[in-house]
């Protein structure tokens, strides 16, 4: 179920179970799942005979109706129960009565339509560098949505690395302005856009106010809490122009980097980084562990600038390449010791920065 993706982990029913709403009002279903942050709705037409309300437990229930055979699915609520069949089987589940699941202010009134293919595209290549725990830096935890001269912008960052994808002539937001939305959403907001649902469309309706913000795909609403914090300003942290690049084709030093990677698979410090020796004629990638050995790969390219070495964290890196359409990546560098850039070489709307490791 679309909307148990947004179920807390604490609790919302007794015992500490998540909870998960059903709600019929005629013929229309509604399932909505929450945490205090996110609440997802998807709706459904179905043969309702009696309206009604009642919350269950979220994986109980999700992973009952997944284990029915494909077809008609009954659900019969009542005060304390609900009953679910299908064909020969029968499931009776508890309810909490009186229990409640979270509502957010969502915002109803103005907003823009979103082209659906591009604006998933985009939150696929940004999405993946935001910060996933948000004990060190919560802001870092969201995607920066900016209005810019050009149109849209979409920023991420963990504070290793920093993702940019342009929206050139697209305004979703009003001049100057920005919202932080938390990156939990917008994958989801990625996931149901890419699946390409039937009743999704080609448009994707965003909306915000200062607290709240609603995305609507056909019949799924994802409604979330914006995040407050100061975002980095990260246009300061892109140099104009770069010192050595390399130029080789994106699939061949995708799969060498996924090849020379399986060291730090078996490695006690997953950090052990991935060295690219530049040269002229291309780039070498070295993984070197004490407890496994050492990978090695050489890739063909076009390389220009004096010899140089440079260290990544190698799934960081990877996540960069992943990012791109282009086939050929283009990897920029003024410095060891300095950020680098990964972009595609007929990609200039999405960027991706990328702090080097420290290696003796």
């Amino acid at each position: 179920m679309t909307a148990s993706r947004a179920t807390a982990s604490r609790a919302t029913l007794a015992g500490g179970v998540p909870g998960l709403q059903l709600s019929l009002r005629g013929k229309q279903l509604e399932v909505t799942g929450s945490d205090p942050d996110l609440v997802i709705e998807a709706r459904c037409e179905v043969a309702g005979e009696s309206d009604g309300t009642v919350l269950v437990p979220t994986r109980l229930v999700t992973d009952i109706v997944r284990s029915f055979d494909s077809g008609a699915v009954s659900i019969v609520g009542g005060e304390d129960e609900v009953r679910f069949s299908a064909g020969r089987a029968e499931f009776v589940v508890r309810v909490a009565a009186g229990a409640e699941i979270t509502r957010l202010g969502a915002p109803e009134a103005g907003g823009i339509d979103l082209p659906s293919e591009v604006f998933a595209e985009g939150l696929r290549q940004v999405v993946r560098a935001a910060l996933a725990d948000d004990s060190r830096a919560p802001q870092l935890t969201a995607v920066q949505m900016k209005a810019t001269e050009k149109g849209l912008r979409l920023v991420a960052t963990d504070s290793y690395r920093l993702a940019f994808r342009e929206f050139e002539g697209l305004s979703a937001l009003e001049e100057d302005s920005q919202v932080l939305v938390p990156a939990k959403a917008l994958a989801e907001v990625q996931r149901l856009a890419t699946a390409g649902r039937e009743d999704g469309g080609d448009k994707i309706a965003f909306r915000h106010s200062d607290l709240d913000a609603v995305f609507e795909l056909g019949e799924v609403r994802i409604t979330t809490r914006l995040v407050r914090g100061q975002f980095p300003d990260v246009d300061r942290l892109v140099p104009p122009s770069y010192s050595y690049q390399l130029k080789v084709k994106r699939e061949d030093f995708a799969a060498a980097l996924r090849r020379v990677r399986l060291l730090v698979r078996d490695s006690k410090d997953i950090t052990t980084p991935v060295r690219l020796s530049f040269k002229e004629g291309g780039v070498e990638l070295q993984v070197l562990t004490p407890e496994s050995g050492r990978a090695v790969e050489a890739i063909e390219g076009d390389f220009s600038g004096e010899e140089l070495m440079i260290a990544f964290n190698p799934t960081y890196l990877l996540d960069g390449v992943e990012a791109l359409k282009s086939d050929v990546l283009v990897i920029e560098v003024n410095d060891p010791g300095k950020p680098a850039l990964v972009r595609g070489e007929e990609e200039d709307e999405y960027r991706y920065l990328l702090m080097p490791v420290k290696v003796s």
